[in-house]
């Protein structure tokens, strides 16, 4: 809890569209190796679908190497292989017939370049935004428990940013989720910062009181368990509706219904209970020495 909470922190503090445009932006260059050329046509297809308009996918195309082009750089970021050709250690598989499999072989081994697959390459995309989704929400949710246990993790006395630097859980958890919006943004290929995104992030803004509305609603409905466990859970739903919100206006769907978010705002409280609850098991069994 605590290493997840000093980096949410560090993230927030360097709140800087820049970086997370250059790292989306990173060129990549992926090497394809196959034994015919419907093969090849069929891993080109995998990474840049046909439906990408045809401008983008043509420029992409030209970071798409075959072993056999002449012009194949002597070096790539990844080599994918035909399933059925024999590999060497640090190189991948297309699964054709189940081809999430590599992508999430991909995107496990190298976490640094995540975001720019992701923006460049649109197989890679959902899985990285879910990741994103999730990893911010459980950050937000180990916050609102932190903040309320400094007498069960003792380590949390090195923190006095936690009630200082952020007044109230609220500027916490919106920082947070404004970060979220920007690594959604960048991974779909838009742009990215506080005007760029206005809309974006004034319905953040907005929602804060929305989604607490809307807890106030469902809280008492829902078995959450007792003591600080919905806090946690309420703060895990509210930005995970956020980011899965978001998606599905990036990927051109527009807004949710409110049926659609009162959906999706009880599936996450679900899911930030078990969040919480196992994140305050782990606190209430460590040893200070541990924390």
């Amino acid at each position: 809890m605590l290493k997840t909470l000093k980096q949410a922190r560090a993230a927030i503090s360097l709140l800087n569209p820049d970086d997370i445009v250059s790292r989306a932006r990173r060129p990549l260059d992926i090497g394809l190796v196959a034994s015919s050329v419907a093969a090849y046509d069929e891993m080109e297809e995998y990474l840049l679908p046909p439906s990408l308009p045809l401008e983008e996918r043509t420029y992409l195309l030209d970071r798409v190497h075959r072993v056999s082009d002449s012009n194949t750089p002597p070096s790539v970021d990844l080599i994918l292989f035909e399933e059925g050709i024999d590999r060497p250690n640090g190189t991948y598989t297309f699964h054709r017939g189940h081809p999430a499999d590599t992508a999430a072989e991909i995107l496990k081994a190298n976490p640094d370049i995540e975001l720019a697959l992701a923006r460049q390459f649109p197989p890679f995309r959902h899985r990285v935004v879910e990741e994103t989704i999730h990893a911010v929400s459980t950050e937000n949710a180990l916050f609102a428990l932190a903040t309320a246990l400094p007498d069960i993790v003792p380590s949390l006395i090195e923190l006095p940013w936690a009630f200082t630097e952020f007044a109230s859980d609220t500027v916490f958890l919106t920082g947070n989720q404004v970060r979220m919006a920007f690594l959604i943004a960048a991974a779909h290929g838009k742009e990215v910062g506080l005007v760029n995104q206005k809309g974006a992030v004034l319905s953040i803004a907005a929602g804060a009181f929305g989604w607490r509305a809307l807890a106030r609603e469902l809280v008492g409905k829902i078995p959450l368990g007792g003591g600080l466990i919905p806090k946690a859970a309420i703060a895990y739903a509210g930005t995970y509706a956020v980011g899965k919100s978001l998606e599905f206006y990036y990927r051109g769907n527009g807004t949710m219904t409110r049926r659609e978010r009162r959906s999706l705002y009880r599936d996450a409280l679900d899911r930030g209970r078990e969040v919480a609850a196992s994140a305050a098991q782990k606190s209430e069994t460590q040893s200070p020495s541990e924390a």
